[in-house]
């Protein structure tokens, strides 16, 4: 999302000829300390030039700020060759990988004979305090050859292989190659201009090591090289750096709530899903209180879709090689999808081949099967738009140091939908599939978003013309603009196949979270040769457009977890009601309670376990059940039942008729507030109930 941040700084400073951009800051008298300190300039082609660039040629530049994101990444990324060199002085023994900025933070691997321990994490701060405290000087140099950068890093074997990695520069999260030079940055002593330290870098970075303001390691882990499992496996050191200490902490804030947010142990505490060593990495299960919710997301969904005009389809987790290529899939996804499986070879008692066998693939996308079932029969325009949906399983080869909880799996169901429409109709479909999935995430308690247009770039890997990646791409920015939304430029992040629009949906803590998605696709219909018989009877291509309302439902499972902290909302939750009752002799009053709520659909139980009655209480505002019911004497002599909730507050002597129709009415309206003393009393009174008072006391 673009920083609220108003920077005050020039849209553009002009840098003469030979002049470094550093000394036309400061002839422009631009701030060079505090949150508003320009730490590098943009220049006309976009890139990100260090202030110690001199242009040959008068350029107009653009100056980044420290509070941009710009700025912030450059920071970080600056951060990690002090965490780098601090590694190096303190175990001088360890090999470096890559260290990259990511989102709010950093990370960099290294090769070292022991795992980093707590006492090492500290050990590392402090010495990156001393480090930055000096102010080194960051210097870049460029090698006159790769033999010259081989023989200056002849002990950095990781470095090795990425100055011999073609492939290495597409690479987003490889700093050291790219950009047409192969350059190192020194970290000099101020005073002296001695070396203190290198490292392979394309950059750029912070003029001195004293405009790193606040940073803070936050944790280590077992990584692998370039994440790939079948490397070598490195330790991994996480950070975060900010243009202020006021930011940090406010950062590190946020991460203590999310640290009590996390789904992974929020599903392990409610008894929601596991990740069974058995099963493999990213590949989770649901627990019958985890199904619950997952079904309650699947019928409401499936309900909208069927609403939205989407017909229900089904297809296999599996096929023959073949209709991937069909799909460019491969090769375009072919890093993404699990290797092949040969079956159906037959061999003689001899081990000769009588019938060759043939490659089949796990499917990464519906969309494929979703072409086949189109192409089953001939198709009028009058048919048109055609919306196919299903909940497709589909399975990606992630690779493991990117696996998270729910967030990034294996296996996973996609909300996968499919328009077919006419040219003409391609501005409306994509205009209705994004009214309809904001409607849909506002339904689950998500109503604060940004777009982000992801299109193509000058790689190889996408197909299709310019042309049409021109016209698509236009379609869905005017749109997005439509909207009224902001958005996100996103240069190079498009599917192989098409542009897309990615939904940014911003959690109860401020964290943003891609969610749904549509796609532009003029390619796949091509190569399925699709087409339908025109109002003029000639022969036409459709328009395919993808969309996925949820994204996954694992991931949206996550992400909710985490939105709501584990209290999810009622109609969602998969223990609606308990009843606590005082003592044994009431528990048949809320079996006749629970029976009532059962018999209009909601989830309800009683605890008529041996446990006193606080400690039922304890028990189940740890469960983050909605409503409990608690029923003593007076409760049971009115005809009554008290009200508690997970914050702890109460509504005593609730007639059990109203009691029933404040919960059913909450369910049923699929309220996503948790329930409250004053929600819940503002709620009977609509149903025109006088509170018994003192029905039970806290």
């Amino acid at each position: 999302m673009p920083d609220d941040v108003q920077v005050t700084s020039p849209a553009t400073i002009r840098v003469p000829a030979g002049t470094t951009a550093g000394t036309a800051l400061r002839e422009a008298e631009l701030p060079n300390k505090g949150p508003e300190a320009i730490v590098v300039v943009r220049d006309a082609g976009g890139d990100l030039r260090d202030l110690s660039w001199a242009p040959d040629a008068d350029t107009d530049v653009e100056p980044v700020a420290a509070n941009t994101e710009a700025g912030r990444s450059v920071i970080r990324h600056s951060t990690a060759h002090v965490l780098a060199q601090a590694v190096q002085e303190l175990f001088p023994e360890a090999k470096l990988g890559i260290g990259p900025p990511i989102k709010d933070g950093f990370y960099y691997d290294f090769d070292v004979a022991e795992p980093f321990t707590p006492e090492d994490i500290t050990a590392l701060e402090k010495k990156m305090k001393q480090i930055i405290k000096s102010g080194q000087r960051f210097s870049r140099r460029v090698y006159e050859s790769k033999d010259e950068a081989r023989a200056e890093l002849a002990g950095e074997p990781f470095k090795l292989e990425l100055i011999d990695d073609k492939g290495a520069a597409d690479d987003a999260e490889v700093m050291e190659v790219g950009g047409g030079e192969l350059s190192v940055y020194d970290n000099l002593n101020p005073r002296t201009g001695e070396r203190i330290w290198c490292d392979l870098c394309r950059g750029p970075h912070v003029p001195t090591t004293k405009y790193i303001a606040a940073f803070k390691l936050t944790r280590s882990s077992a990584a692998y090289w370039r994440g790939d499992q079948a490397n070598a496996g490195l330790q991994r050191v996480y950070g975060t750096a900010w243009e202020s200490s006021e930011a940090l902490d406010a950062h590190l804030e946020m991460l203590a709530e999310a640290e009590k947010r996390d789904h992974r142990k929020l599903g392990a505490e409610l008894d929601l899903f596991s990740f069974p060593d058995e099963l493999g990495s990213g590949l989770p299960v649901f627990h019958p209180k985890g199904g619950i919710i997952k079904r309650e997301m699947e019928d409401y969904v499936r309900a909208k879709h069927i609403e939205n005009g989407f017909q229900y389809v089904g297809t296999p987790h599996i096929s023959k090689e073949h209709l991937f290529h069909l799909s460019g899939h491969l090769p375009y996804y072919a890093d993404g999808m699990f290797p092949p499986i040969h079956v159906d070879e037959e061999r003689n008692e001899a081990g000769e081949i009588t019938r060759q066998g043939q490659d089949y693939y796990l499917k990464a996308m519906n969309c494929p099967m979703h072409n086949l079932i189109f192409r089953s029969r001939g198709r009028s325009y009058r048919e048109l738009p055609l919306r196919l949906f299903e909940f497709g399983h589909v399975y990606r080869y992630e690779k493991s140091g990117v696996v998270h909880g729910l967030t990034r799996v294996r296996g996973f169901a996609q909300d996968d939908s499919h328009s077919y429409v006419t040219p003409e109709q391609a501005k409306d479909e994509i205009k209705h599939l994004l009214d309809f999935i904001l409607g849909l995430l506002r339904d689950f308690g998500l109503d604060e978003f940004y777009l982000e247009l992801s299109t193509r770039d000058d790689s190889p890997k996408f197909i299709g013309s310019a042309e049409q990646w021109a016209a698509a791409t236009a379609i869905l920015e005017e749109v997005c603009v439509e909207s009224g939304l902001d958005l996100v430029p996103d240069p190079g992040g498009a599917a192989y196949y098409g542009p897309k629009v990615s939904v940014q949906a911003k959690d109860a803590i401020g964290r943003t979270w891609q969610m749904s998605t549509i796609q532009y696709d003029f390619n796949q219909p091509a190569g399925f040769d699709l087409e339908y018989t025109a109002a003029d009877g000639t022969k036409q291509q459709p328009v395919m457009i993808h969309s996925a309302k949820f994204g996954s439902i694992e991931r949206f499972f996550g992400v909710l977890t985490e939105h709501y902290a584990g209290a999810f909302p009622a109609w969602l939750a998969p223990v609606q009601v308990v009843g606590i009752p005082v003592a044994e002799a009431f528990e048949e009053h809320l079996y006749d309670v629970a029976a009532d709520l059962l018999a209009a659909g909601v989830r309800a139980e009683v605890d008529a376990s041996d446990d006193r009655m606080q400690k039922k209480i304890r028990n189940h505002t740890t469960g983050k059940v909605p409503f409990m019911l608690l029923a003593g004497e007076r409760d049971v002599e009115a005809g009554a039942v008290s009200f508690r909730f997970r914050d702890g507050t109460q509504v005593n002597g609730v007639p059990v008729a109203d009691a029933v129709s404040v919960i059913v009415g909450w369910v049923r309206s699929r309220r996503n507030e948790s329930p409250t003393k004053e929600l819940v009393e503002a709620a009977l009174g609509e149903v025109e109930t006088v509170v018994v008072a003192g029905a039970l006391d806290e």
